[in-house]
């Protein structure tokens, strides 16, 4: 595991206890949720897991990954309040070389984290009819924060170059974030179903 990013986040997650606070889970997972095939699911860089706890409350069983120990160790304690904690299986884990497997996820979501190579594994994992939400930030000119590194914010129109004629796009948009965030800033987002 990359032990510089674990430290990094890790620090990030005890400095600022607004992100270990409770939030509302992805309007975007809340809208599509319905469409996944199988109650299987993939939470990519789950943080303190409102995503996840969503999830789980709403019947699927959830895969939560992440490379913070703090933010699952928060999960933890939030998933007391799940009805089923059974349901929830969290892994610490390096994204990078993360390798999911083949064909198993009705439902995959990665939400404010990017990692270019990861979202071609990340298709290949959903089954057949297989939903794939992806929601981070690009790059504009009127974003509140730079970006550490360019590398982790996407270019207009970026995402819809993942996926080709296997994979339907749902819907597609670039957007304001709303003001569960802190900072003013521009995000891109992409739902696709896996068509074969």
């Amino acid at each position: 595991m990359a032990q510089k990013d674990q430290l990094k986040w890790d620090k990030k997650y005890m400095d600022n206890a607004g992100l270990l606070m409770p939030r509302k889970p992805s309007p975007l997972l809340q809208k599509y949720m319905t469409h996944a095939p199988t109650n299987k699911a993939l939470d990519v860089a789950c943080g303190t897991g409102r995503n996840t706890l969503f999830l789980a409350d709403n019947g699927f069983e959830v895969d939560a990954l992440d490379i913070s120990a703090v933010a699952l160790q928060e999960l933890s304690q939030h998933m007391k309040k799940v009805t089923d904690i059974s349901k929830i299986h969290t892994q610490l884990i390096d994204l990078e070389q993360y390798e999911p497997p083949i064909s198993h996820y009705g439902l995959i979501l990665q939400s404010n984290f990017l990692v270019r190579s990861l979202i071609s594994k990340l298709s290949e994992a959903l089954v057949k009819n297989g939903i794939l939400i992806i929601d981070t930030y690009m790059i504009h000119e009127e974003n509140e924060k730079s970006p550490s590194n360019p590398d982790f914010y996407l270019h207009p129109n970026e995402l819809k170059g993942f996926f080709g004629d296997k994979y339907e796009i749902l819907e597609y948009k670039e957007y304001w974030n709303g003001c569960e965030e802190t900072r003013h800033m521009r995000k891109q987002a992409i739902i696709v179903e896996k068509l074969s």
